[in-house]
């Protein structure tokens, strides 16, 4: 989603300051060195007009079906990307009716299966109001996942999953590196939760982990796997994704620069700002999650929505 370049506006190149060899660490015959210039002007911003944007519903119960529906989707998603690791992981959607509830998974329904009458309703005190035939609740699901509603009146869908290359990079106890464009989505807009207090059993510690989510659309527990939150499902899921990829990304870029003594070159705040400011916001996380639900709905068919 970064700004485009015409090739009018490509910079003329110095051929002359290429250098030719075999390309062990310096630039290769094919390689143009640009001329140096100064930066890009960082008051503008990617141009939306014309954009599509999330759909808006004047009847709650309307919009509630379709929150369903999307989020049967979300499920299916995750389980193509692997991120359903056995029964663990849950992605909730504050409902619209009654807010002070939300929808989830049923606990040990396979995702890829999952149809919006499959999913379930919990209100605040963690009791199933509604729902399909398996009203089976991950006790954990709610710990996390209503201390994060209450404490974020703001959003609606939060996901939580134990993805291989999230829970990995969690185990190293650090926060995400800004290398990569892709990264900048998430600059000063992720957290570390520098602690690990076993399966979330008790308000406590979805409470903490609230409390260091903040407000950041995401988190990296310690020990544990990603935490992502969004106005949308498809921004939730779609941030989700990307901090996944992130993470592996860094896992294989600090590999390959540690094998040679060397250290991942960082984006500089300026220009991770302004990516962000194009990138980051909710209203891109649901545009860039789009296309993947559109695709999961073409290859579901009608079936997700039943």
């Amino acid at each position: 989603m970064a700004p485009s370049t015409s090739v009018s506006q490509i910079p003329h190149a110095d051929v002359s300051a290429v250098k030719h060899t075999n390309g062990n660490g310096i630039l290769p015959s094919s390689t143009i060195a640009p001329e140096k210039k100064p930066g890009q002007d960082k008051s503008k911003t990617l141009e939306t007009k014309g954009f599509p944007r999330p759909q808006k519903f004047d009847d709650p119960y309307q919009q509630r079906q379709h929150l369903k529906e999307r989020l049967a989707l979300g499920f299916r998603i995750f389980a193509k990307n692997g991120f359903d690791a056995g029964v663990a992981g849950h992605i909730t959607v504050r409902d619209p009716v009654e807010p002070q509830t939300f929808w989830l998974n049923p606990f040990g329904v396979p995702w890829p299966l999952l149809k919006a009458s499959d999913l379930i309703r919990v209100d605040e005190n963690g009791e199933v109001v509604e729902g399909g035939p398996v009203r089976l609740l991950n006790t954990a699901a709610y710990m996390i996942h209503h201390a994060v509603h209450e404490a974020r009146p703001e959003i609606n869908c939060v996901a939580h999953s134990h993805s291989l290359y999230g829970q990995a990079f969690s185990a190293l106890g650090r926060n995400l590196d800004i290398t990569t464009q892709d990264t900048c989505a998430f600059y000063n807009d992720v957290v570390l939760y520098n602690s690990f207090g076993g399966i979330v059993l008790g308000k406590e510690e979805g409470l903490r982990i609230a409390a260091a989510l903040g407000d950041k659309k995401a988190a990296i527990l310690q020990n544990h796997g990603l935490i992502t939150c969004g106005k949308s499902v498809e921004s939730c899921v779609y941030w989700f994704l990307s901090l996944e990829r992130c993470c592996h990304q860094q896992l294989l870029a600090d590999a390959a620069a540690g094998g040679r003594g060397h250290e991942t070159v960082k984006i500089d705040e300026e220009d991770a700002e302004f990516t962000y400011k194009s990138i980051g916001s909710d209203v891109a996380g649901w545009f860039s999650g789009k296309p993947t639900f559109d695709m999961m709905e073409h290859e579901s068919g009608v079936a997700y929505k039943m």
